[in-house]
């Protein structure tokens, strides 16, 4: 089994997929489009890989840390989801994101993934819960909350913004972020994107 690989970027043959070149010989890595945007062809990569061997093809996925391989191998232990589809997980949003999104209950961000209608990620929702390491999001009284990042989504498309809008100003706010300073920050990354 192939785990690492590290190298140097080739090209990058198609929306996910990138050719490092590693002794001589290019493999074909299927990567999230943000993992591609970070390669560079003047520096070495080290890819953490994951190598799904079927009857009848050899596939490599590739991850810029433990965390996103670790996570990405857990959805593929989740009833219905394939390599594909666990790489648009990924690629909609990353670990912590979807750590989050599962703490919560947000299936409407689960939903924002292609190919995942609202039965899809409620499933996923259920079983991701078991699989995943999810932070005590409960209260003293007992009763659970909804966490920042999802109630700064909520607030998001409420106000109209697209779901794409939406993923893109929330991806990178922070786990520990309060809702009303990540909708400032999510607000502002958006009139910039817009201006």
């Amino acid at each position: 089994m192939i785990a690492t690989l590290r190298g140097y970027l080739t090209t990058i043959t198609s929306e996910h997929s990138a050719v490092i070149e590693v002794s001589g010989v290019g493999y074909e890595v299927s990567m999230t489009s943000r993992g591609l945007r970070k390669l560079s062809k003047d520096t070495e990569i080290l890819l953490h890989v994951h190598h799904h061997i079927r009857e009848d093809a050899q596939h490599l996925y590739g991850f810029l840390t433990q965390t996103e391989r670790t996570t990405f191998r857990d959805l593929l232990s989740t009833h219905g989801v394939g390599p594909a589809l666990a790489l648009a997980i990924l690629d909609t949003h990353e670990p912590s994101a979807l750590i989050d999104i599962v703490a919560s209950g947000d299936h409407a961000a689960l939903t924002l993934v292609p190919g995942v209608g609202k039965k899809t990620a409620e499933r996923l929702l259920i079983e991701l819960r078991s699989r995943l390491s999810l932070p005590t999001i409960d209260t003293d009284d007992g009763t659970r909350t909804r966490s920042a990042i999802a109630e700064i989504r909520a607030a998001l498309e409420n106000l109209g913004y697209a779901p794409s809008e939406v993923v893109a100003a929330t991806s990178e706010l922070p786990h520990d972020v309060t809702a009303a300073d990540g909708l400032r920050q999510a607000l502002a990354s958006l009139g910039a994107a817009r201006a």
